[in-house]
């Protein structure tokens, strides 16, 4: 059959985008694969191996142009792209403009399309210069524009800043982090700056520093009685103060696990001073004297979070009196560390103490010191010179919910255990959610998480708690939910709390059956897998399965799994439709989770993806085709790795 004028077009394209690279006979797998990039077909190099080994007819090690051109459509002429395609062009070649209109509005839900917008796009991504002057989109031109941003599933509105950030803090949830100087265990590893760098380049806006004492008047930060390794404050600070708005330019808070004496707090206060300069709160705003100031008033500000001496008022009146400044003067104050006391015995004696139990990889009958279940009350000193840099993120021990009503004030936080938030939150949670619409409320790890484990931060979300402190370094599902929570709003680490978490009228209980909420009813297809994850194993064909999950409140948790496609990594087509209906859409994640089958330990990971809920939505209604890109355990993007998927959405 005689080739059509637009595929002859097609043929010149693609031939004079490549023969250039023949011109000296044949190609080998790393030149293929570089041509490919040339031609902006994203693909896996593994992958491309595997094809290349299939079409290299003479099994040399080199292939010729029309081989090349058969790896080209085998990985840029995906089937169930050509279906689409086909069903919206009128002679399954060329889309015209009217036809690629019909496809935005029907199938993508696109009701304000344009001409000019179907132009746009026919411009952006059709490859063929003759194809485009004609106002027309060929299937490469479809193929570019359906992997491109724009199609994935993470709607491009939240990936600004887009809500009020005028609200005072305590009605965010902040992206937080706990012991953040660690990048492994909590007795025997490695204290590192990257735990700081890392965290911020992510998007976190509270750190946690331990302040202990070093040699030559030098304070140092590391897990104290524990053998990791110890780094300078001010090294700390320095590496913080570089990267602390780089990522994100809402308030940085440091939260000051604090057993410094006083001379070295004095040497602390300087050296947040000299290194923060301007950046660094140190007074109450004007705007803001008996209140909590938003994140937009604290733009480009670092805040500290330690013990303080009296109110801010009474701050403020000594500052303005003492001319001679505040070297050596210090207070005593009733403080609770944030983390248990201490004590030395084997891991394997505090195991069996632990109720909830836990494996891990630490050596059980190494001899070390931990964290008992016994609270210890000291006195601390603390030297005024710190303390006067705590304005609105002062540390106040938890008492109870009765006594923060009565005495607590607005710039006072509290710090919970996981244990003793899990019990408040199922035993008193309409008081907890009372408490958190008022009070800054920071969760951490319990102490016998020795290996840098996680809670499920979801369930304290649920009741508005604003800092969930996690370990950053540990990869698993709480750190997929914690990245893709905080995917939301821009990454700006700040995320405006739903109205009934916000409101003191509300009734919102997450642990009973909603009422006068509005549901939603999502509906996903999913229809393949684009050039999925290789299995680490030796399997280079991975039996592969998706598993898609929502977390939320408790009765919003679902999860539902595909079949397996055998020995098919490259393009697993599944085509299952699965629906959800969630009653809070609001504080809802949905998890897609991509799985090697059979394996003799359970199921291998290959990749993951996480989003809130509400920003794959548009408006009331949304049906569309949309791309899920997928990220490795330890959240490192796999492009092009990714789940193709229609969804209908409907509240």
């Amino acid at each position: 059959m005689a080739l059509t004028g637009h595929e002859k077009n097609e043929m010149r394209w693609f031939f004079s985008k490549i023969q250039d690279e023949f011109r000296g006979g044949k190609i080998n797998v790393e030149r293929t694969y570089k041509l490919l990039e040339k031609l902006d077909i994203q693909c896996n190099y593994v992958h491309v191996k595997h094809i290349f080994k299939d079409n290299d007819r003479q099994k040399q090690g080199k292939i010729t142009i029309e081989e090349f051109r058969s790896i080209y459509r085998i990985i840029a002429h995906r089937e169930e792209i050509v279906e689409i395609f086909n069903v919206y062009s009128e002679n399954r070649r060329i889309l015209f403009e009217s036809n690629l209109i019909q496809f935005l509005t029907q199938e993508q839900y696109e009701i304000e399309t344009t001409e000019s917008i179907a132009s746009e796009i026919i411009q952006k991504y059709e490859p063929i210069d003759e194809v485009k002057k004609a106002h027309q989109i060929s299937l490469e031109g479809f193929t570019r524009y359906i992997y491109s941003s724009e199609c994935l599933l993470f709607k491009q509105e939240c990936t600004k800043v887009y809500q009020d950030m005028t609200y005072p803090l305590n009605d965010y949830f902040i992206s937080s982090s706990h012991n953040t100087y660690l990048v492994s265990d909590q007795l025997v590893g490695p204290s590192d700056l990257w735990g700081y760098v890392s965290a911020l380049v992510k998007g976190c806006r509270c750190l946690e520093i331990d302040c202990w004492d070093g040699s030559q008047a030098e304070p140092v930060v590391y897990h104290g009685y524990t053998l990791t390794s110890k780094l300078l404050f001010k090294t700390v600070i320095q590496a913080i103060h570089k990267y602390a708005f780089m990522t994100s330019e809402y308030p940085v808070v440091l939260s000051l696990e604090n057993h410094c004496s006083t001379a070295q707090q004095e040497v602390m206060a300087g050296i947040l001073q000299t290194t923060f300069g301007d950046s660094l709160l140190s007074d109450i705003l004007d705007d803001f004297p008996d209140s909590l100031p938003s994140p937009e008033a604290l733009k480009f500000k670092v805040l500290v979070k330690n013990k303080k001496i009296g109110t801010l008022q009474e701050t403020r009146e000594r500052i303005g009196s003492d001319k001679h400044g505040k070297v050596g003067l210090w207070e005593e104050a009733e403080t609770e560390d944030e983390e248990e006391s201490t004590t030395t015995e084997t891991y394997e004696n505090l195991l069996s103490r632990d109720s909830q139990g836990k494996e891990t990889e630490t050596k059980k009958a190494l001899p070390v010191t931990l964290f008992s279940k016994k609270k210890k009350i000291r006195k601390l000193k603390i030297a005024l010179a710190l303390s006067d840099l705590v304005i609105y993120t002062k540390a106040e021990k938890f008492r109870s919910f009765q006594y923060s009503r009565q005495y607590q004030q607005f710039n006072e936080n509290n710090s919970i255990g996981e244990t003793q938030a899990r019990k408040l939150s199922k035993l008193r949670v309409n008081e907890f959610i009372f408490h958190t619409r008022k009070f800054i409320t920071r969760i951490y790890p319990k102490a016998t998480r020795a290996d840098s484990s996680n809670f499920n931060p979801q369930e304290f979300w649920n009741i508005g708690c604003q800092m969930v402190a996690l370990n950053f370094q540990t990869p698993g599902l709480p750190m997929d939910l914690q990245n893709g929570k905080f995917l939301d709003n821009g990454g700006s680490g700040y995320i405006l709390k739903p109205q009934f978490l916000r409101d003191i009228k509300s009734k919102f209980n997450p642990n009973d059956s909603i009422k006068d909420n509005d549901p939603i009813a999502i509906t996903i297809r999913l229809i393949s897998g684009i050039q999925l994850p290789l299995s680490g194993s030796s399997s280079h064909k991975p039996d592969t399965l998706v598993i898609i999950e929502v977390f939320g409140v408790p009765n919003d948790h679902m999860k539902r799994q595909t079949r397996v496609i055998k020995k098919n990594a490259f393009s697993p087509r599944w085509n299952e439709t699965f629906t959800f209906i969630i009653q809070v859409p609001e504080l809802a994640l949905l998890r897609f989770v991509v799985e090697n089958s059979g394996l003799i330990a359970g199921n291998e990971f290959l990749g993951q993806y996480t989003l809130p809920v509400l920003c794959m939505s548009k408006g009331n209604f949304l049906k569309s085709y949309r791309r899920v890109p997928l990220f490795s355990r330890s959240g490192e993007s796999l492009e092009p790795a990714s789940l193709f998927v229609y969804v209908w959405y409907v509240r």
